[in-house]
């Protein structure tokens, strides 16, 4: 016979309105008790009636948040639009997002916007946000109040996040060392430049880069390490002034760029350089600067994510949790991608998901 949610409540003690929330992921409780009915839930096997739990849902609203630092960062476009694509999929279900952006990786600016949205009486959120204590407090907070969340694109691990949706990091860092190994440039000379220390994929980025190259006995000289915040602007003044502060045979001749400002960095590499080779720009994802400078052989590859992808999928899992009481991976890693002229292509339209955005 089917374990019912009286049958868990009995187990544990509760109520049946307490075991409710935990399974729904609604409401207040105790993290001990909500880990207690959890652990018997998984124990008596409890299988959740989904088809009553999706008629529920289409009587009921499913507001779910989505904070990304998506000002003048244009990566964060196709994570919103993969975002996006899922709230039109999932709208006769009730579905809608609630999106907060703000600019770069101020940690004060992360932790009011939690807190904000943390009012809002949402169902769900999704978070592209630093890892310092300042916003593992309010995650941590957040969660502790019955709303489920997942990171996205950056993990927070050690929260209690729900799962991390986005890419191995350290993956694509080693990858971009591949690709430098393989450009075999002369007497290698590399400036980093980083958008935070505060965003580990970033670190990990570097980490993965400096490791093949010391793997592959591949000796270079690093002429600076630069932290532009993921904004165009200062990377600009940052990378031209430091291309202007040394000899030119000592600069550097090619940049690697572990986070977004790409824009800005391969116009201070275009004033400075005579020629496409000189220097070169090696950076990550597909965004609309990137593709520019490939064109122009300024960079000869970058290295992508699946932003779409991560976007989308978030919100499918947090939806497949609060409706149908699955529970996610721990963390859905997306493909690493390299990209070239051969096989530039603009990002897929607006209504273009991934394989199951119909199996709803």
């Amino acid at each position: 016979m089917a374990v019912t949610i009286k049958d868990i409540a009995q187990a544990a003690g509760v109520s049946r309105g307490t075991v409710d929330r935990v399974l729904n992921g609604r409401g207040k409780v105790r993290p001990q008790v909500a880990e207690k009915v959890r652990r018997l839930a998984r124990e008596m096997n409890y299988l959740p009636n989904r088809a009553g739990r999706e008629l529920a849902a289409i009587k009921r609203s499913l507001r779910i948040g989505f904070l990304l630092p998506g000002v003048d960062n244009g990566f964060f476009d196709d994570i919103l639009r993969g975002a996006r694509a899922a709230e039109q999929n999932l709208s006769d279900f009730g579905v809608s997002l609630l999106i907060r952006q703000v600019k770069g990786y101020d940690p004060k600016t992360h932790a009011r916007a939690l807190e904000a949205l943390r009012e809002e009486g949402l169902s769900g959120l999704c978070v592209t946000t630093v890892d310092v204590p300042e916003t593992r407090r309010v995650v941590e907070e957040i969660q502790k109040s019955g709303i489920p969340l997942i990171a996205t694109n950056t993990d927070l691990p050690g929260t209690g996040r729900l799962s991390y949706v986005g890419c191995d990091y350290l993956e694509t860092g080693r990858t971009a060392g591949g690709l430098f190994s393989l450009l075999r440039i002369p007497d290698p000379r590399v400036l980093i430049v980083t958008g935070s220390e505060e965003i580990e994929g970033h670190n990990q980025r570097i980490q993965g880069f400096r490791d093949v190259l010391r793997e592959k006995n591949i000796s270079i000289h690093e002429t600076g390490f630069l932290i532009c915040q993921d904004d165009d602007a200062l990377a600009y003044r940052l990378t031209k002034e430091h291309l202007l502060s040394l000899p030119r045979e000592k600069a550097p001749n090619c940049i690697f760029v572990a986070g977004a400002g790409v824009n800005g960095v391969c116009r201070a590499a275009e004033e400075f350089g005579s020629s496409p080779e000189e220097p070169l720009v090696l950076p990550f994802d597909d965004i609309p600067a990137t593709r520019e400078y490939i064109r122009k052989g300024r960079i000869p590859a970058t290295v992508c994510q699946e932003p779409f992808e991560q976007g989308y999928r978030s919100v499918k899992l947090l939806f497949d949790y609060l409706v149908r009481g699955l529970r996610p991976p721990d963390q859905y890693i997306t493909r690493t991608v390299i990209k070239l002229l051969e096989n530039l292509e603009e990002p897929r339209p607006f209504l273009e998901a991934s394989e199951d955005t119909q199996d709803t």
